[in-house]
């Protein structure tokens, strides 16, 4: 299994939680920020290009995001966000680590600029904050014990044993799901990041842990089995996401993913992170932000 060095909660435990996204160099440790809405008359898009930096909401949860033992974040989003403003003239991102739940009421109250951390698309986040076109396209799976003792394929196996529990991310796509198909509140088990999830599955705490597959393919241990393309789950994807109010950000940052996406280092970019750039075309933030939840 691929390590990190640092899980998300000894990050939040840490003074500031700020990390600075790999390839990119130098921290930015210091620097000022003037809080949109407090009288400047310049764009978020002008406040960014000025002070050479924007704040980036992350996670902890490979391949989507990735903060080495140094504190370097890399994964698919933040490469993708960071080469998309470099192209803006924003040369650097600061990463900052939250849980999910947490990063789009800190967007909406200015504690970063943009979310870069995987947050699916759904109707209930299209309706809170903006959204870039879409970056990734992901499905979703089940670590299970191995051999799959309880054959679970779909959220319909779970739904009809009362016994199974399974395990999420409070606040992540996964959750939002459960709670739609309304399982029980005993039925899911909190956890605080991948490894725990794992973790619940091998000590029987959970029958499964729900993630997206490419999640649960970077936390393969032994006695743990990954289960194929959940079948009623539809498969979502993510781009950045952006205050409602800063539409001339997220109308600048479209452009220049457009541009990106036609360049090989997008797609070798995905590649590099298991993703596939053929998932993403055709498939648009409409389309996306019409999934339930």
């Amino acid at each position: 299994m691929r390590r990190t060095g640092i899980s998300r909660r000894d990050l939040l435990r840490s003074t500031g939680a700020v990390v600075v996204a790999a390839p990119l160099t130098g921290f930015l440790a210091g620097c000022s920020f003037t809080q949109p809405g407090t009288g400047q008359p310049n764009s978020t898009v002008d406040q960014i290009k000025r002070q050479g930096f924007a704040r980036v909401a992350i996670a902890n949860e490979p391949p989507y995001t990735k903060v080495n033992a140094d504190g370097s974040v890399t994964g698919v989003e933040p490469d993708v966000v960071s080469a998309v403003f470099t192209m803006m003239g924003v040369p650097t991102i600061q990463g900052v680590v939250t849980p999910y739940e947490s990063m789009i009421p800190g967007l909406n109250a200015n504690r970063w600029d943009v979310i870069a951390a995987g947050l699916f698309m759904k109707q209930s986040r299209c309706a809170e904050i903006l959204y870039s076109e879409p970056d990734i396209v992901s499905t979703e799976s089940f670590a299970v014990p191995a051999g799959n003792p309880r054959n679970l394929t779909t959220i319909a196996d779970v739904k009809a044993d009362p016994a199974i529990r399974v395990a999420v991310l409070p606040g992540g796509f996964e959750h939002g799901v459960l709670t739609t198909e309304q399982l029980p509140e005993g039925q899911i088990v909190s956890v605080n990041d991948g490894r725990s999830g794992v973790e619940a599955v091998l000590a029987g705490r959970a029958e499964a842990f729900f993630l997206p597959t490419l999640s649960l393919s970077a936390l393969r241990t032994d006695g743990i089995e990954i289960t194929g393309a959940i079948k009623d789950v539809q498969p979502t994807g993510a781009g950045a996401g952006f205050r409602k109010g800063d539409t001339e950000l997220q109308k600048a940052y479209d452009e220049q993913l457009a541009a990106y996406k036609q360049t090989p280092e997008y797609a070798d970019t995905l590649a590099k992170w298991g993703f596939s750039a053929d998932d993403v075309r055709g498939v648009t933030r409409d389309q996306l932000c019409a999934v339930s939840g």
